[in-house]
């Protein structure tokens, strides 16, 4: 089945069976392998992007059902110029990962966090990234990195 959708603001087509999930479109036939396959039960959240501005669990998503979509990936997050997007500069400032398999996912659900909660408390972010598992941390580090990039995404 053809399947077209822009990723990371750049025209992508690919040719999959109807079954095939999101992440493994994107890590397979388009070579985006930021992305991570954790758990493919959407349990871990290191499959999440962005899906017409909102985090999804690709792990959880047919490619098909991305047709027409905006799909952004980690690597889609930095500017053009190689600038580091806001959070991503939050997470290495503040080092918020360890071994950083959980790192893009992270990266991904804390941006949108940010968006749809502009003034989240510290347990607020505790309680939104619940969807999002780090095996390695105490998540102290990264909820730090979350409010240093909550600010900076704020111009504060």
């Amino acid at each position: 089945m053809q399947v077209q959708f822009t990723v990371n603001g750049r025209a992508a087509s690919v040719d999959v069976p109807p079954n095939t999930l999101l992440v493994h479109a994107l890590r397979e036939h388009l070579m985006l392998t930021g992305t991570h396959v954790g758990c493919d039960t959407s349990q871990c959240g290191a499959c999440t992007v962005h899906v017409n501005g909102r985090a999804v669990k690709s792990c959880a998503m047919l490619a098909v059902q991305a047709q027409g979509a905006e799909v952004t990936t980690i690597e889609g997050m930095a500017s053009a110029d190689g600038t580091m997007h806001p959070m991503q500069a939050a997470f290495k400032e503040c080092h918020g990962l360890q071994c950083g398999f959980c790192t893009p996912g992270m990266v991904m659900s804390a941006v949108d966090l940010c968006k749809n909660h502009p003034n989240a408390s510290e347990g607020e972010i505790r309680e939104l990234l619940e969807g999002n598992i780090c095996r390695c941390t105490g998540y102290q580090n990264i909820v730090r990195a979350v409010q240093v990039g909550q600010k900076a995404m704020a111009g504060a």
